[in-house]
């Protein structure tokens, strides 16, 4: 590692800082409701959609209202996306003539979208129509990533509200974090990726003419010679676009962001980077604004930065370290494997990192060819709870369930009762905190231990032994953590592998949900408490080394077992020989 390799991350913080802070501003003024400067034509858009809908924008719902709607629009979703797979082959914009989808696997897709994980157990060119990748999954792209948002938006009502019942209006905060947020971050980005060469037509598949024939043989048949390669088209920019900045991670083709049609140069790479973490940051400083106090934004920012920053320094470690084979041969220069080499390993270590820290799923490189410790770090990333940046609105969210969680065990340690915020935390917020971080790590465990047991789940593992082990453990974090990354070396196109992962997904997204929305609900009805000389500041270094003592502790602690029966024991066999 060098000052080149440095320099990269540096560059990719100082451009989130930079864009994240005025988008603060315009994520605090949606959330406060009411005229957007700037933005001000899409008023008379936004009126027509509630009228239409027969939404009254000015009603707020309590806690149990603005879930029920949440639950009741995500699972209308998943039925739209489900129903739109399985009769996709009657259906317009399917020049290719592309088959219906399998019902598990249909199932499958539709939570895996609907809940902004995007597991993807097929391959996108070869599965989904124009009008599947458009209307079912990028429509869900907005969607999910406007329920995140929603949902923090409620829970930072109920920490800034004075002895209020409402904690927002769901129907609202998803309107306008769409209409005022993602759609014009995504127009320009898509622009932007254009301009860099991704693609963006109707176009049916391209048969094109190769420099040179290849000739390949497959089992028991003579060698076969081609001289053509069919070149796969479609609506690639739009979906790109909000799949990076929704951190949802869904490629339209199977190679995702290492395919040239979707990540085409070492800008649109960068940039593409940004625009994962720009919203969860830029959520950080709106929260600030929201509670009137912006060093809170600063301090759950440094936390997760300071987190951040140390795991892709061991990812990026790792990966400049050279296989022992090959080193023995003397080949030199550090891992390629799996990588593209217009963007190298330094790109390719710190995409892994950002991808897998903020809950998009997104890859430009394949984890599965990582060395062993550096591909513990993505594992790990994930196995915080997607809180380090995490999702958009879930990473906010879930950073402040842990903070709930730090201010408890600090009020333990000194004798008094833990305050956030100037609200209360007691018996009931802490049972909902209790149930929001430990439900991740049950279903990842316990699904992962069904996978082992059973012959259905080790029929899909390419690779025996430790990492065999790491990729279920990886395919099971990446689901109940709403990641959608994979190890890629996992069959998991399978009845077993669809349901199983179907249902981490699911409960993944909305078992911690509703415990973060009753939290919500429960603060919002609290008075709030006048700063004393003996209340706990909860924006300086000490309560940010609290912080990310919690999340290391609480959030990982879970793992180390599997962890040590998964990478940690194949680094060790590695370097042993």
């Amino acid at each position: 590692m060098d000052m080149r390799t440095l320099a990269l991350p540096a560059l990719f913080l100082a451009l989130v800082l930079a864009l994240a802070w005025p988008l603060g501003i315009l994520l605090a003024r949606v959330a406060e409701g009411g005229r957007v400067r700037g933005l001000g034509w899409l008023g008379r858009v936004e009126t027509i959609l509630y009228r239409l809908a027969g939404i009254d924008a000015a009603s707020g719902m309590d806690w149990k209202a603005y879930t029920f709607a949440l639950l009741a629009f995500n699972a209308l979703g998943t039925l739209v996306v489900y129903v739109l797979q399985r009769v996709q082959q009657w259906l317009p914009l399917n020049p290719q003539g592309l088959a219906n989808v399998s019902p598990d696997s249909a199932f499958n897709t539709a939570v895996s979208f609907v809940a902004n994980t995007n597991w993807q157990g097929y391959s996108g060119e070869q599965t989904m129509s124009y009008l599947t990748q458009m209307l079912a999954l990028t429509c869900q792209n907005f969607f999910s990533a406007a329920t995140g948002m929603a949902v923090v938006f409620a829970l930072i009502r109920g920490f800034s509200s004075k002895s209020a019942r409402a904690i927002g209006n769901f129907w609202v905060d998803l309107v306008r974090s769409t209409l005022y947020v993602l759609l014009p971050l995504s127009l320009a980005f898509a622009v932007f990726l254009m301009g860099q060469g991704v693609i963006q037509n109707f176009s049916g598949y391209q048969e094109v003419q190769l420099l040179e024939p290849l000739t390949y043989t497959q089992p028991a048949t003579e060698p076969l010679t081609t001289a053509t390669q069919t070149i796969a088209m479609g609506p690639v920019a739009s979906q790109e676009a909000i799949k990076m900045l929704g951190t949802n991670g869904g490629g339209y083709f199977n190679a995702n962001s290492a395919h040239p049609f979707e990540n085409p140069t070492a800008l649109a790479n960068l940039f593409q980077m940004v625009a994962i973490f720009l919203i969860p940051a830029g959520l950080c400083f709106a929260f600030g604004r929201l509670v009137g106090d912006r060093r809170q934004g600063w301090a759950i920012l440094a936390a997760m930065t300071v987190l951040f920053v140390v795991m892709t320094a061991g990812v990026m470690t790792a990966e400049h370290q050279a296989h022992p084979a090959l080193a023995a041969l003397g080949v030199e220069g550090g891992n390629m494997e799996g990588k593209e080499t217009r963007f190298g390993i330094d790109a390719s270590a710190l995409f892994a990192a950002v991808t897998t820290a903020a809950s998009c799923g997104a890859v430009n490189a394949m984890h599965d060819s990582f060395t062993p410790l550096g591909g513990a770090v993505p594992l790990l990333l994930m196995q915080f709870g997607e809180v380090i940046f995490g999702g958009v609105g879930s990473g906010l969210y879930g950073m402040l369930i842990f903070a709930i969680m730090a201010v408890f065990i600090a009020g333990l340690m000194i004798g008094r009762t833990p305050e956030y915020l100037g609200k209360k935390i007691q018996a009931y917020e802490m049972k909902m905190t209790s149930i929001a971080i430990l439900v991740t790590p049950v279903l990842v465990l316990a699904g992962t231990a069904i996978a082992v047991l059973t012959a259905a789940g080790k029929a899909g593992v390419a690779n025996p032994g430790a990492h065999g082990f790491s990729e279920i453990l990886y395919a099971f974090s990446s689901a109940a953590n709403n990641n959608g990354s994979a190890f890629a070396g996992l069959s998991a196109n399978t009845p077993f592998y669809n349901w199983m992962l179907a249902i981490a997904i699911w409960f993944g997204r909305f078992a911690m949900i509703v415990p973060v929305l009753a939290i919500a609900g429960s603060l919002a009805a609290k008075q709030r408490l006048q700063t004393t000389a003996g209340t706990m500041p909860t924006h300086g270094p000490m309560f940010v080394g609290l912080l990310i003592g919690v999340v290391v502790l609480v959030g990982v602690l879970n793992y180390v077992p599997a962890l040590a029966l998964g990478p940690v024991v194949e680094h060790l066999q590695l370097f042993a020989k």
